[in-house]
């Protein structure tokens, strides 16, 4: 069964930089692009970067764009998003998921999603 276990989410004041990571397991992560999405309180999943799989294509939502860095590192089964200037806005449960293609496109349906970490964001 496919295992996506999300790290780093914190607290963390308004301004400050996060890295969040994502340990994958039981399938075969090189072969497949990934993503990270987030969720606020009240609000639906926002799809905010992906990743092809082999880390050569990204994309990434106007709400994050040029604050965030997504990346993997394939030889450790691991995806990573790096989270700068970050903002009250920001706050959210933040999940790692993956597609069921080496590649992604504008609406594709994610194959599995992990349980997710929170980030808040306050002073």
């Amino acid at each position: 069964e496919v295992q996506l276990v999300e790290s780093g989410g914190e607290l963390v004041q308004p301004g400050g930089s996060l890295r969040l990571s994502c340990a994958a397991s039981e399938f075969p992560f090189s072969a497949y692009a990934m993503s990270w999405a987030r969720q606020a309180p009240g609000e639906g999943l926002e799809r905010i970067a992906d990743i092809d799989s082999t880390g050569g294509t990204t994309h990434y939502a106007d709400s994050v764009k040029g604050r965030c860095t997504i990346s993997r590192d394939n030889a450790k089964n691991t995806l990573y998003l790096q989270l700068n200037s970050l903002k009250p806005e920001d706050t959210a449960t933040y999940y790692c998921a993956k597609y069921p293609a080496a590649y992604f496109y504008a609406g594709m349906l994610y194959s599995h999603r992990g349980q997710g970490t929170q980030v808040t964001v306050s002073s």
